[in-house]
């Protein structure tokens, strides 16, 4: 049997454990699988993995079993039963035989927060944590059996890292940085993205970590033809303010504001609550509005953290917009929806076509995934229905085996 090995940056995070679950659960048959793009029809001509084909491991820089992080995020609100959690609670436990030890070197003080005892680093030298994390990788592909590997990044948001053409743009630069030590031009992001591409596994940036993603990596990842995607994944408000926003052009109207305000209470909304790291989710949230409109309407992104909505997240957009003889009018909308439930799927969906895209010899950036992020590299469109067509055409050209 085919096994493709998967390895999950935060895997005892509250995404990773709804990623989880709902792979096994799909593997058993229990639920269909609603909100996956990839279970749509026109993918069944794609050798695509199946959800049973998958084996998890991946990094945390805190300590827990991911079957009881997952029934205390999952059964202890409520939003999975007992009994699923029950059926699929042995698969859960041998997760844990590959949950290696995370590193936040450069994270700001909202991650370091996170890390519990034993994952508290004193300074190690960023060279000897690249060495551990591909060494890790190594260790799971010998002890897991998979045919090779997907990295995803569903770590905490990182502060902004300020680029420098000196230590950014060529390889060269980045890996100068990681054995010189020059931990100020690197963060984590920056060395698992680092670590999957050097030991030729496909990488996924879900994250709004500006710092995974850096050209010189990108780079490297064209001449060790690992297929690299990212950045942050787009599943609620920038959903559809990339599908709503194409509306006004083609109306011919004019947007004068369009001010969005977020309120959510996991573990993201607990980091973004620490200005640096919010920095990194407005920065990807607020580049959508001038690539489809031609213009920049004054535009605030609000993220507040309110504990006590748990997972759930809530979105409250109001547009202003100038209509005929310059009447003014108003367009307001309401999303509700658990952050990590919208996610997981979409999360399934780009390790199948991650894994694909390695399998058939692809490399370097993915500009056919630019729908799954709110900040697509490579990309300038950010209307969704021309992402989706960029995929669309993406899968008709594959299909078949071509």
């Amino acid at each position: 049997m085919k096994r493709i090995g998967v390895m999950l940056v935060g895997i005892l995070g509250h995404l990773s454990s709804v990623v989880l679950t709902g792979a096994l659960l799909l593997k058993k048959g229990i639920f269909p699988p609603t909100g996956m793009v990839t279970a749509r029809h026109e993918f069944n001509g794609l050798d695509l993995a199946d959800p049973k084909d998958l084996v998890f491991g991946g990094w945390d820089i805190r300590s827990g079993d991911p079957a009881e992080k997952a029934r205390e995020f999952l059964v202890d609100t409520l939003l999975v039963n007992a009994g699923d959690h029950a059926a699929i609670q042995d698969e859960l436990k041998a997760v844990g035989e590959y949950v290696y030890p995370g590193t936040h070197m450069n994270c700001g003080r909202a991650i370091t927060a996170l890390a519990d005892g034993p994952h508290r680093q004193p300074h190690v030298p960023a060279y000897e944590i690249l060495e551990t994390l591909r060494a890790n990788i190594r260790d799971f592909l010998s002890r897991s059996g998979a045919d090779g590997v997907v990295v995803v990044n569903l770590g905490s948001t990182e502060p902004v890292l300020t680029l420098s053409a000196e230590h950014h743009l060529t390889p060269d630069a980045v890996l100068r940085c990681v054995t010189d030590d020059r931990q100020e031009f690197l963060r984590a992001g920056t060395l698992y993205s680092l670590a999957s591409i050097l030991e030729n596994c496909a990488y996924i940036n879900f994250t709004a970590s500006n710092s995974a993603l850096i050209p010189g990596i990108v780079k490297l990842a064209e001449d060790k033809r690992a297929p690299v995607m990212g950045n942050d994944g787009k599943t609620g408000e920038t959903l559809v303010k990339s599908a709503l926003s194409s509306m006004f052009p083609s109306r011919n109207l004019e947007v004068l504001s369009w001010e969005g305000f977020n309120i959510l209470g996991n573990m993201d909304g607990k980091v973004l609550d620490d200005p640096d790291n919010k920095e990194s989710k407005i920065n990807s949230k607020d580049a959508v509005l001038p690539h489809i409109l031609g213009y920049s309407p004054h535009s605030t992104v609000h993220i507040d953290y309110v504990p006590s909505l748990g997972d759930q997240k809530t979105a409250w957009d109001f547009i202003h917009f100038k209509g005929f003889l310059g009447t003014r009018m108003s367009l307001q909308f309401i999303w509700q929806g658990f952050d990590s439930m919208l996610a997981a799927p979409l999360v399934l969906d780009l390790i199948r076509l991650a894994e694909f895209a390695r399998r058939k010899g692809e490399y370097g950036l993915m500009p056919h995934l630019a729908s799954f992020f709110k900040a697509p590299l490579g990309v300038e469109e950010h209307r969704l229905h021309e992402q989706f067509r960029l995929l669309s055409d993406y899968v008709s050209s594959r299909a078949g085996g071509e």
